[in-house]
């Protein structure tokens, strides 16, 4: 009889597990840094993150049958968080480069970009290339390939926390210029309305962003790729660049 009871016990707590992993493998715990619009921002009254970012990894998500749990964090502790298990992956036009992929491993490319510098208006007689800009103040994000960028630019650079942020530096001429990927800028010079900001004609590096996903969860990354196939084969993937960015891929 006691035998029968321990191995009954034994059993609901198993089935006790089990659930509790498979509600855990049902939901990707998906990182972001809810400042990089058009990509990632916090949307006005629900206080979620949306964005292009959250639109590809939520359509990949539903294609492959998981929901998704949205995490906002500095960018810069996008990488250790998936290092100490606290997040599963994270989107946030994020740059495939090797260094990189030594930390985490890394999607199909979804989406290719630059890096572009946008100057004051009043200063573009000043600065018509971004190497004029070798002994100016660039504003850069922390942790971001534009920062590195603009260190081999200019020995002076100043690096912030959110994108934002480094806009208000060079809007009161703490700085000469901001360095990110052209997307992001080009959605903020369209929310300025305003002709006191031009981007300077150069773009440099071409950039691919990927999903990065922790290593040694190959399931994972084979199911974001999956997704992310599907949804560029069934038209999904161009509807929510329109949204976004008013043209197909």
């Amino acid at each position: 009889m006691f035998k029968k009871i321990t191995s009954a016990a034994a059993l609901c707590a198993c089935a006790v597990v089990f659930m509790g992993t498979s509600y855990a493998q049902d939901v990707w715990r998906i990182g972001t840094e809810a400042t990089f619009a058009p990509f990632e921002f916090m949307e006005q009254g629900s206080g979620e993150p949306t964005g292009y970012d959250i639109d590809i990894i939520k359509a990949i998500a539903k294609e492959e049958g998981y929901k998704v749990e949205v995490i906002n964090m500095p960018f810069d502790g996008l990488i250790p968080a998936m290092l100490t298990s606290q997040i599963d992956a994270a989107i946030a036009g994020i740059t495939i480069t090797p260094e990189r992929a030594k930390k985490v491993d890394f999607s199909e490319p979804y989406y290719n970009s630059g890096l572009s510098t946008i100057i004051l208006a009043s200063n573009q007689d000043k600065y018509k290339k971004v190497s004029d800009l070798s002994s100016s103040r660039i504003c850069v994000q922390i942790g971001t390939t534009s920062a590195k960028s603009a260190q081999e630019i200019s020995g002076k650079v100043g690096a912030f926390n959110t994108v934002p942020e480094a806009f208000m530096e060079l809007k009161t001429h703490g700085c000469e210029a901001v360095m990110n990927d052209r997307p992001v800028n080009l959605y903020f010079l369209s929310k300025m309305d305003s002709n006191d900001y031009v981007e300077l004609p150069e773009i440099l590096d071409g950039q691919q962003y990927g999903i990065a996903v922790g290593k040694g969860n190959p399931e994972m990354l084979k199911a974001i790729n999956s997704g992310l196939k599907k949804i560029r084969e069934n038209g999904t993937f161009t509807e929510i660049h329109k949204k976004w960015f008013k043209v197909a891929e």
